[in-house]
């Protein structure tokens, strides 16, 4: 995929398209936004560019280059991500790729290295890392991609040039997947609220599967009375059961309160995820506290970034619903 294929992104794009043309890109760029808009197909999008022999400022999709590049075997291109079976990318693995930047170019271009996602890297690793950032090796990129800034050192967050991601909107979301991929129209439409600006979500989500889950998280969160520590506790256990149905339970979580609060403030049901839950919605809305929605919202942001940065999953949603509970 080049620049004129990629969703959404314009400003983003413009900015890379401009510093390729005038050859006055940065050496490390850091793409922070949430998962799935669109941040790892940039900055493939860009070393294509970087590396292509037919066009100047994007890519061909067809020359070696582009070809090896798609198919993850281009010399002077590496992807760096956690190592099969490991959580985390190690100093070891940082160490290599600094050996790497410092070879002589294959192909006579830029040695780049994309870290996917960048907030995986433990302390150790992202401070070898900066001394890389600090003295790069000549005719090296790096791009770093992570879903926030805030899982990396300040140091090194100050050495990259940084692009922030928005979701994409959801018209943008529902043309794409009316047009592109053929999905009917109230799919389409279930599809790109639910995907909460994540074209990546939408293209893996599994309709029926997740109707059901939505349903029973829904009926797990009204069924917490105020005071119930008991009921928290057991229902943390039984969503921390898988870390992917987790964090999709926290960012259904966030949706849900968001939904609340802005049917509580506006009574307006154009601007809500869950619509298929408009009745839910109106019955629970008039007696929710304001500000306790916002500090559950609140919580359950902090609570997908503590499990993303590898805290104990139970623990985490523990804490969360117990002061949901403790609220109410």
């Amino acid at each position: 995929m080049n620049f004129a294929e990629i969703i959404g992104h314009p400003a983003q794009i413009e900015t890379l398209r401009v510093a390729l043309a005038k050859n006055r890109l940065h050496h490390a760029y850091l793409f922070a936004g949430p998962e799935g808009v669109g941040k790892r197909t940039l900055a493939l999008a860009l070393v294509k560019a970087v590396h292509c022999t037919e066009m100047g400022s994007d890519s061909c999709g067809e020359c070696v280059n582009c070809a090896r590049i798609r198919d993850g075997n281009h010399p002077d291109v590496r992807l760096i991500e956690p190592l099969m079976g490991k959580k985390e990318i190690s100093i070891q693995q940082i160490r290599e790729i600094e050996r790497q930047l410092n070879f002589r170019s294959f192909s006579g271009g830029k040695k780049i290295a994309i870290l996917n996602p960048a907030t995986l890297m433990n302390l150790s690793a992202q401070n070898a890392l900066l001394k890389t950032l600090e003295e790069p090796p000549q005719e090296s990129l790096l791009i770093l991609i992570a879903p926030t800034a805030g899982g990396l050192l300040p140091t090194l967050r100050s050495r990259c040039l940084r692009l922030s991601f928005a979701p994409l909107k959801r018209e943008l979301l529902f043309s794409y997947l009316l047009s592109k991929k053929g999905v009917k129209q109230e799919e389409a439409e279930f599809l790109s609220a639910m995907a909460v600006g994540s074209l990546g979500t939408a293209l893996k989500i599994d309709s029926k599967e997740l109707r059901e889950k939505r349903h029973n998280w829904m009926e797990l969160l009204s069924s917490l009375k105020a005071g119930d520590y008991r009921a928290a506790i057991a229902a943390a256990e039984a969503l921390a059961h898988s870390r992917d149905d987790a964090l999709k339970f926290l960012e259904w979580a966030e949706s849900w309160y968001r939904d609340l609060l802005i049917h509580a403030i506006s009574q307006d049901s154009a601007g809500l995820i869950n619509r298929d839950m408009l009745a839910r919605i109106e019955d629970e809305s008039p007696n929710v506290k304001l500000e306790h929605i916002l500090s559950s919202m609140a919580q359950t942001v902090d609570a997908a970034a503590e499990i993303q940065r590898n805290l104990n999953r139970r623990m985490v949603i523990e804490n969360l619903l117990l002061k949901v509970v403790g609220e109410r």
